[in-house]
């Protein structure tokens, strides 16, 4: 059983949202400023399960992160949990690569009255908004980038993203209008999700096995943990630094991020 007052306490919303694209763009948005992006157990060569009652005791009861695969299970139960019509995508991240890479990425296809939208709460990259599942579907991020969906002639549909850098992650800084994922209609079942997260989390081409990378949506910006290195932007004003002190790494972890992990769990991460 899904516990929804606890999930919506850990998002922080004090009432249930509507069943429209208001109420979706809400949930999505206080479960992005409220669960922090990671890779961090990925890195501690942890087993990641991604059913939904251990996403649920990570995220929610043990108050932790995890990457798009975790995200958007326990997103999709919460919608599940609320009465949204929803079900999960793959897709195909685009940030830094230089080839054609797989399909591991989820995200939810929702269902509403008004028609189809798209809603992402485990991109890690930056802060995507909901979109209307149709070409040309635009909207505009808090922290003011701009995203547009179109049809891709070889890959389906494609998120395009078209903003400050400093509100990502740092995987693709060029200007303009970057490709962000790509992703198709088609039905994807539980072994697919776990097919998709086993190759993200053990895979040695996988971004997420190349170095921690932990970030979080803000009101007005973004904050990341890549690496040692760490950037905040909010309303126009940033920062960034590259720690080189492991105490300093855990106490941006626990003071920004919310996360808690031991003096000897950060020696593993291998920084410093």
């Amino acid at each position: 059983m899904f516990d929804l007052d606890a999930y919506l306490e850990r998002v922080r919303l004090p009432v249930r949202p509507t069943l429209d694209g208001y109420g979706l763009q809400a949930l999505q948005r206080a479960h992005r400023l409220a669960i922090p992006f990671e890779n961090l157990d990925v890195i501690l060569g942890r087993a990641i399960a991604v059913d939904g009652a251990a996403v649920f005791a990570k995220l929610v009861t043990s108050r932790r992160g995890g990457f798009c695969f975790e995200h958007n299970r326990l997103f999709l139960d919460a919608l599940a949990a609320l009465g949204f019509t929803a079900r999960p995508l793959l897709a195909r991240v685009w940030l830094g690569v230089t080839e054609v890479p797989p399909r591991a990425h989820t995200l939810a296809l929702v269902t509403l009255d008004d028609g189809d939208r798209i809603a992402d709460a485990g991109f890690g990259g930056s802060y995507a908004p909901p979109l209307p599942l149709a070409d040309g579907a635009e909207a505009i991020a808090p922290d003011g980038a701009r995203f547009r969906l179109i049809r891709d002639a070889r890959h389906g549909w494609m998120v395009l993203r078209d903003g400050d850098p400093a509100t990502t992650d740092g995987r693709d800084t060029a200007p303009g209008w970057r490709p962000q994922y790509s992703f198709t209609e088609g039905p994807v079942w539980d072994a697919d999700l776990a097919m998709g997260s086993h190759w993200a989390a053990t895979a040695p081409a996988s971004p997420m096995r190349r170095r921690p990378i932990v970030s979080i949506v803000l009101p007005h910006g973004f904050a990341t943990l890549t690496g040692p290195d760490y950037r905040r932007w909010a309303a126009g004003t940033g920062t960034a630094g590259s720690i080189t002190d492991p105490r300093v790494y855990r106490m941006r972890l626990g003071m920004m991020f919310g996360i808690d992990l031991s003096v000897e769990q950060v020696a593993e991460l291998g920084l410093f």
